[in-house]
């Protein structure tokens, strides 16, 4: 390999690097180089040891990490033989796995990978009166906990579970039947084979002798009991991850594999990356300090090796009126200086936050550009309602009503609309002009014609509320018809109910501030605004956290730092991994940061007064991180040393003088130790 490689390398890095045999744990800051490290390590395995290629294996989360890695990986190894390192997602290698050893389970390797619409009508089949989402993200669930049809029916407590066991129990067994495999058994059919069969699990671990895997902290139980098995020869694994950096919760990552790596493995080498080559002091400084108040870490702190930059900017608004007005206006500025617009980037823990943003954008004609999320306005939730309240305007628009006549559901399918629409059109007339002349009486069987009669009962109550008053309408249209209902169950239904009761409390101002405007001026209005001149070469980026995390920007705005939207309370919130949320998205920005909060926002449908973010004071941007607790001179988040247990950080403190009790972090371990037995570190930028 080219000796260059290793001389661009920090200590830190280059001691990863020259790591051979044994289980390693790089703890990779954000902005620390993690990639450049782990594609290095490859390569000096491979030229340097004389680790043949073909039996490493490295492991990654997306198709376009895998790429980047592949390609920089190929440009540092000069002994490419004709069997360059196997470098691909998990879900790759399961593909590959099964190629091989699906006859292990008396199936034949030509079975068929199914996608999730696939997935989605098959379970239509099944006769499920469940929605389907959620259905799917429940198998999913069970299949990547390791639990079988079986033990889900015996582990079944009421008739709901038993419903949903029985439904994977079917869809499991048209599976097999079909010789189909989804996503999920690209991984838990692999794990099963190599359950079963000692041998070949030994066989494969010799295979791959060398494996690396990178987001660790994004791994869940699945996937750290494959790589157990994958690791049953020997102890050469390497994982790279940032526990500070684990932020996918919601759907499976378990952050237990990172925290307890060590203790997964014998006699770990663990190395941390502290030096942070993409943000300034000020940004890595109120990152460490929020991070610091999460217990559940291994602990370290990141240094910029950029230096001072500008100092946090703070916009605290009456609504987000305002603030999509003054970031925009802010963003005017930088462009005008000539930034360009992709080095901007606006982020926001909810979705349904960007409604505001996008509008403030438009009013002052910035191109910009949604990432991870459809614009609100195309929102399918969203694009259901806006058909809802044209089809009230006209009932004859029968291009709206093929849109929500079965929103929510209400018994009526695609066969039967098909019908309905036909018929309508042979008489020359709308569905609801053919209702009302009795042409679908004779034709549609009796519940379809009294849910027809029940559906336009309540278009027809709801017209006459319109004529009473718009905001009379609002709350009736609210309550009788419920889209928000159907979507409680599924993976989205945080970010699809926000959307809904976004739209409810938006169109709810705009009435009480333009009384006079009809339900057809709202709709106008937002035509107008959303069709925006959005030309341009270069656009900003919008985007959740979620979205945001592996990109860096020069700009960075953060919206919506209040207390119920950063953090996002829920009823079983993880307040840590939001916290992780917030050192994430601190995290995106290079040079400048601003972060802004409001007074009040629509939540729920109203407007809602707010506080600000528990996260702005534990940053240390609203004053004193934290009060000192009665004279111990300590406080919740000081980095402390022990004579004994080396560097720690402070949890919480229980007492008062030198007898307070502290809690104590000491890099994963939490310890209760008298304040008089520590020492208050001094840390240097």
């Amino acid at each position: 390999m080219n000796k260059q490689a290793l001389d661009h390398l920090n200590p830190s890095q280059l001691q990863a690097v020259e790591h051979i045999d044994g289980p390693m744990l790089i703890l990779a800051g954000a902005g620390s180089g993690k990639t450049k490290t782990l594609t290095t390590r490859l390569a000096y395995l491979i030229d340097e040891v004389g680790i043949p290629s073909n039996t490493t294996l490295t492991l990654t989360f997306t198709n376009k990490a895998a790429s980047e890695m592949r390609e920089r990986a190929l440009k540092l190894i000069e002994n490419n033989t004709n069997h360059p390192p196997l470098l691909c997602t998990f879900h790759k290698f399961g593909l590959l796995f099964l190629k091989f050893h699906i006859h292990y389970l008396g199936r034949e390797p030509n079975f068929i990978l199914i996608d999730s619409d696939d997935k989605k009508k098959i379970l239509k089949t099944l006769d499920t009166n469940l929605p389907i989402g959620y259905i799917e993200s429940q198998i999913s669930r069970m299949k990547n906990s390791l639990t079988s049809p079986e033990d889900a029916l015996i582990a079944a407590q009421d008739r709901h579970q038993k419903f949903i066991a029985e439904t994977y129990k079917k869809y499991v067994h048209y599976l097999e039947t079909k010789n189909m495999v989804d996503f999920d058994d690209l991984l838990s059919l692999s794990y099963k084979i190599l359950d079963d069969n000692p041998d070949l699990a030994k066989e494969t671990s010799n295979r791959y002798r060398y494996i690396m895997v990178d987001e660790y902290q994004d791994t869940n139980y699945l996937q750290y009991c494959l790589l157990q098995k994958l690791c049953s020869a020997h102890q050469n694994l390497c994982v790279v991850g940032d526990d500070d950096q684990s932020i996918y919760g919601w759907r499976g990552a378990d952050i237990a594999n990172i925290l307890e790596f060590k203790d997964n493995f014998e006699n770990v080498k663990i190395i941390k990356l502290e030096q942070n080559y993409r943000s300034s002091t000020q940004i890595l400084s109120i990152a460490n300090s929020l991070i610091a108040h999460n217990a559940s870490r291994l602990g370290k702190e990141l240094q910029s090796i950029k230096g001072n930059g500008k100092e946090i900017t703070l916009f605290h608004s009456a609504d987000e009126t305002e603030e999509s007005n003054k970031i925009s206006k802010e963003i005017k500025k930088l462009l005008d200086l000539g930034t360009n617009p992709d080095e901007i980037a606006i982020l926001f823990r909810l979705n349904a936050l960007s409604r505001s943003i996008e509008e403030g954008l438009n009013r002052a004609k910035i191109p910009y550009k949604l990432i991870g999320a459809m614009r609100f306005y195309e929102r399918a939730e969203i694009k259901d309602i806006l058909a809802y309240l044209r089809f009230i305007i006209n009932p004859n628009d029968d291009f709206s009503l093929s849109r929500i006549i079965n929103k929510p559901k209400r018994g009526i399918g695609k066969i039967t609309q098909e019908k309905i629409f036909q018929i309508a059109q042979d008489h020359n007339a709308s569905v609801y002009q053919a209702f009302k002349s009795d042409y679908l009486e004779k034709t549609i069987n009796e519940k379809t014609l009294q849910t027809l009669i029940d559906f336009f009962s309540t278009i027809q109550d709801l017209r006459e509320y319109l004529s009473i008053s718009v905001l009379k309408f609002i709350d009736e249209f609210i309550s009788q018809i419920n889209l928000s209902g159907e979507i409680e169950n599924s993976n989205e239904s945080i970010d699809r109910v926000s959307n809904i009761e976004e739209f409810y409390g938006m169109f709810r101002d705009y009435i009480i501030q333009s009384p006079m405007n009809s339900l057809q001026d709202f709709l106008n209005d937002l035509s107008l605004s959303s069709d925006a001149d959005t030309q341009g070469e270069g656009y900003i980026s919008c985007m959740s956290v979620h979205s945001a995390k592996g990109l860096e920007f020069k700009y960075v705005f953060i919206v919506g730092f209040e207390e119920g939207f950063f953090p996002l309370i829920r009823e079983e919130g993880d307040i840590e991994e939001e916290r992780r949320l917030g050192y994430v998205a601190f995290t995106r920005a290079k040079d400048e940061l601003y972060i802004s909060f409001v007074k009040s926002r629509f939540y729920k449908g109203k407007r809602t007064e707010l506080e600000k973010s528990r996260f702005l004071q534990e940053a240390g941007l609203m004053g004193k991180k934290q009060e000192i607790s009665n004279e111990t001179g300590f406080q919740k988040g000081d980095l402390i040393s022990h004579k004994i247990f080396g560097s720690g950080r402070v949890i919480s403190i229980d007492g008062s003088g030198k007898n307070a009790k502290l809690k104590i972090n000491f890099g994963g371990l939490q310890r209760d130790i008298l304040a008089s037995f520590v020492q208050k570190e001094k840390i240097n930028d």
